[in-house]
């Protein structure tokens, strides 16, 4: 299954078809081929860590924190509101 990232800032990936654990989920970065097996379900067009991301982190998606990891997530995990924090950032 293939996958899209925007940024290379982001720690998530966008799975461009439904996903089921296990799978192999493959993206590139700046022409580097990347590669996950996916640890869940995932539904077409939501997030996967691309990589482990520790409690209190940010997450990030088009190079823009979205949230806060609820909990340690790992590589291959859904990313969706079961694990994901709402965070105000100071923007003065």
């Amino acid at each position: 299954m293939k996958a899209i990232v925007i940024d290379p800032k982001d720690n998530i990936v966008v799975v461009l078809g439904p996903v089921k654990k296990g799978d192999e989920v493959t993206w590139k970065i700046d022409g580097k081929d990347f590669a996950v097996n996916a640890l869940e379900d995932i539904p077409e067009y939501h997030k996967m860590a691309s990589r482990d991301i520790a409690k209190g982190d940010p997450i990030v998606k088009y190079g823009e924190h979205i949230g806060l990891a609820g909990c340690d997530i790992k590589a291959g995990n859904y990313i969706h509101v079961h694990n994901v924090e709402s965070h105000r950032e100071d923007l003065k």
